[in-house]
């Protein structure tokens, strides 16, 4: 690997004869604040910590390796141990690093650099020991991983993420059977993920994130009974979620989202919740999302007692919102979203009370909204737009004071909106367009302030809601909006001059109104 520098000490470049070496003449160039290398002598079963914190200090050692013998230089690289230069802006390939030089390395960290070409096949030369291989996140490694990395079977840790690998997922990957973390994500893989990844039997985190893979998900997942984490999103899979996936008990964080997966959520999924007495993981994220699930919502979702993150938007689930969903009493975001639902929102949605994110837009649910809403005090986005929802909004939903977001629009609303949706002052964007409320314009939106008096609303669309009454003047109060949308209301009476302090304002419309000159 070569690598552009420029120096007045010219013994430099005759220095550069051993990986132990090239190591601290990167430190001196890169002028990285600190250094650690492990050496480990063979004979003496001794090992000391080296740190090299000044550029005049890598001078100074890299001259002394230089007036050592042959032998002793070769020694000094023979006993190198952990080999860590990650998030050092080196640049270069992989080809010139001999790697049989280091046959006692239990480490090679060279993650987020910007490293490119090839893995060379050289890779299997090295130690056999070697636990740690990480060369995610250099972006511009690129071609096939090679065959020979399955020859290293003490691996636990192997990281190529983020890079430009093109390849299937080799069968000889299978050899590894001491991983515990294998990490492939946001490269160009390919092909079906093979049966034989169930031989890796000792993973508890695979992510497959962001490639290219097709065809069904394996049966043989179900023998990675140590997993906790399964990523497979952003894919091309196809078929059904196998049901033997119920079996994965330890599973804590499971993503299938964004492929063509079909057919229904198995209804044992909920046995992956953990709940046996003596196991301590359980199911904290799960994400479906983005696919093309049918079916209801199983009522053993509700099992999932320590779930946070739920997301099932974007697919094609039916049927009603389980009433059981009360048990998930650790949630903090329900998206539902762009889904064929129907009938109400279960009042036991009031018993969330960590919700932050609440989204059921774009679905055909109806009737009015639970006033047990009121107790979801975290709830900080809240989007029902696009439903059936009708009646009035409940005055209890005044309560939900760190609402930033709320979207309403495209419903069958009546009555009034609600007056003092303002009184936590944290809301940011309000939409309640194609309803049929009436009234007049909520004066509370004045308080939509922080701390700072720095007014917090930026977008106001109330448009085609049947309002009534004249524009209130607090609307000028609310310096950063830059959309204000009222037309198709009765507004009457003339537009407030406070309007002209709307510095920001962007995008108004106030057409089809009763308002005078």
């Amino acid at each position: 690997m070569t690598f552009e520098y420029s120096s007045s000490n010219s013994f430099l470049p005759q220095l550069i004869t051993t990986p132990f070496f090239f190591i601290f003449l990167i430190f001196s160039l890169y002028s990285i604040s600190s250094f650690h290398a492990t050496f480990t002598s063979a004979s003496t079963s001794s090992t000391f910590l080296l740190n090299v914190e000044h550029h005049q200090e890598a001078l100074t050692f890299l001259s002394w390796k230089a007036s050592l013998d042959n032998q002793t230089q070769s020694f000094l690289s023979s006993c190198v141990s952990n080999l860590d230069l990650h998030n050092c802006s080196l640049r270069g390939t992989l080809h010139n690093l001999n790697l049989s030089s280091l046959p006692n390395l239990l480490t090679l960290n060279l993650h987020n650099n910007s490293l490119y070409g090839t893995i060379p096949i050289s890779i299997g030369n090295l130690s056999k020991l070697i636990t740690v291989l990480d060369f995610g996140s250099n972006h511009e490694l690129s071609g096939s991983i090679p065959q020979e990395i399955g020859l290293l079977t003490s691996l636990s840790f192997l990281d190529l993420s983020t890079n430009n690998l093109t390849s299937p997922f080799l069968p000889s990957m299978g050899n590894l059977r001491n991983l515990t973390t294998l990490l492939l994500q946001a490269n160009e893989l390919f092909g079906s993920i093979p049966p034989k990844i169930g031989l890796l039997s000792s993973l508890n985190g695979l992510d497959l994130t962001d490639n290219n893979f097709i065809g069904p998900i394996p049966p043989s997942l179900v023998d990675l009974r140590n997993l906790t984490t399964l990523s497979l999103k952003s894919n091309n899979l196809i078929g059904s979620i196998p049901r033997e996936i119920t079996l994965m008990r330890s599973l804590a964080y499971l993503s299938f989202s964004n492929n063509n997966l079909n057919g229904s959520i198995p209804t044992l999924i909920g046995n992956l919740s953990n709940l046996e007495i003596g196991l301590l993981r359980s199911l904290k994220n799960l994400d479906l999302s983005s696919n093309d699930l049918s079916g209801s919502m199983p009522a053993s979702l509700g099992n999932l007692s320590r779930l946070s993150l739920f997301y099932l938007y974007d697919n094609k689930l039916s049927g009603s919102i389980p009433q059981e969903f009360e048990s998930l009493r650790s949630l903090q975001v329900l998206q539902l979203d762009d889904n064929n639902l129907i009938g109400t929102i279960p009042k036991e949605i009031g018993l969330l009370r960590l919700l932050d994110d609440l989204d059921l837009s774009f679905n055909n649910l109806s009737v009015s909204i639970p006033t047990a809403m009121e107790n979801l005090s975290s709830l900080a986005n809240l989007f029902l737009h696009y439903n059936e929802f009708n009646g009035a909004i409940p005055v209890e939903m005044n309560n939900i004071t760190n609402l930033k977001s709320l979207q309403l629009a495209d419903n069958n609303f009546i009555g009034h909106l609600p007056q003092e949706i303002c009184l936590g002052r944290a809301l940011e964007n309000f939409t309640a367009f194609e309803n049929h409320f009436t009234g007049p314009i909520p004066k509370s939106l004045k308080h939509c302030t922080s701390l700072f008096r720095m007014i917090q609303l930026r977008q106001l669309d109330l448009s085609a809601s049947h309002l009534t009454g004249k524009m209130s003047k607090e609307l000028g109060m609310l310096p950063l909006l830059f959309k204000l949308l009222l037309g198709n209301n009765n507004l009457s009476g003339s537009m407030p001059s406070e309007l002209g302090n709307l510095s920001n304002l962007e995008i108004l419309n106030f057409t089809s109104n009763n308002l005078s000159k």
